[in-house]
């Protein structure tokens, strides 16, 4: 590969790559060869940034963290607007979204990458989960302050059955993603009798 090549956002060009890779060939076609490959520069540009290629992965589940964060403040702002089951069906569509999904096992079978992801986050271990984790429960006890959710509902069993429920849901993505119709009867059914109570 061409050592000359000038890479504007170095370190931004290598996660975009590494996203490109893992969409098309998965988890196990993730490597470095094939992340530089992608990105059209030599190997030592990812070395260069990077200590090794657990730092690299660790950098990549990071930055998709913070892009969760950031979507995940749509959620916050809809609270109180539409209704509780339109807003988290929008939600999981958008946190469970073809990469998080792909970089989800990436996580789950490198004991290294995990390690370095707790000492960079707190209950970092897998990132994505996390954060959907947060975002969720942080919505549905809003709106339980709103009364819009029973004022007597487990916001930390909803929030695993919705979060648990949904990976499953779009983890299957042979024929693609589900269709939204699908993810609203799910979230639908695992919140009604908590939305079915809540006050008049």
């Amino acid at each position: 590969m061409p050592t000359g090549v000038h890479l504007r956002d170095p370190r931004q060009q290598l996660f975009d790559a590494a996203e490109r890779v893992l969409l098309r060939d998965g988890p196990n076609g993730l490597t470095s060869r094939a992340v530089t490959d992608e990105a059209g520069c030599a190997k030592g540009v990812l070395h260069r940034h990077f200590s090794d290629f657990d730092a690299f992965l660790a950098g990549l589940v990071l930055d998709l963290a913070a892009q969760l964060e950031r979507q995940a403040g749509a959620l916050r702002d809809s609270v109180g607007t539409g209704t509780v089951a339109g807003n988290l069906t929008s939600a999981l569509t958008t946190l469970f979204g073809p990469v998080p999904l792909a970089i989800i096992p990436l996580i789950t079978f490198r004991d290294e990458l995990r390690a370095r992801l707790r000492e960079a986050r707190p209950g970092g271990g897998i990132t994505v989960l996390a954060e959907a984790t947060i975002a969720v429960s942080a919505y549905l006890a809003a709106e339980r302050e709103l009364g819009r959710v029973a004022a007597g509902a487990d916001i930390d069993s909803l929030t695993l059955s919705l979060v648990g429920g949904g990976h499953l849901l779009f983890a299957d993505r042979a024929p693609g993603p589900p269709a939204t119709a699908a993810v609203s009867r799910f979230v639908t059914a695992v919140i009604a009798d908590a939305v079915q109570r809540r006050p008049a």
